[in-house]
């Protein structure tokens, strides 16, 4: 096993840990820009109700919970989802090509999502704390 190899299974589960919790918060700024007004952008302040309204709040708590590791798995599985319909839905009817259509943050986030419903959280979740105190 070469050096790196020693490194990097030393270190996966904390990479893994830290691109979730920066995806998270990422995400999580869609969320408070739309419902805070925090930071402001054009989107901030939309109706609750609105389509756009009701995106904010699956970014808000669906980033909350993928931050702190809590059920990383369905919400990720969820926000994998909401963000492959953000991408066919905002994005898409505009080009089939991602670079052309502004969808590529959508589609990244659908794929980073899919990886840890698939994968787990990583290091530094509740997800993990309570695996190990069960």
């Amino acid at each position: 096993m070469t050096t790196f190899d020693q490194i990097g299974a030393a270190w996966t589960s904390r990479a893994q840990g830290l691109l979730r919790i920066m995806t998270g918060l990422f995400l999580l700024e869609h969320g408070t820009t739309k419902h805070l007004g925090f930071p402001l952008t054009e989107m901030s302040s939309v109706p609750s109700f609105s389509l756009i309204g009701i995106a904010g709040w699956i970014e808000l708590i669906g980033g909350i919970l993928f931050v702190i590791g809590l059920f990383t798995r369905p919400v990720a599985f969820i926000l994998s989802g909401f963000t492959a319909v953000a991408f066919f839905y905002v994005h898409f009817p505009n080009s089939v090509f991602p670079i052309q259509n502004g969808g590529e943050l959508a589609a990244l986030y659908c794929f980073v999502f899919l990886f840890f419903a698939a994968a787990g959280p990583g290091a530094w979740s509740v997800d993990g704390a309570r695996a190990k105190s069960a």
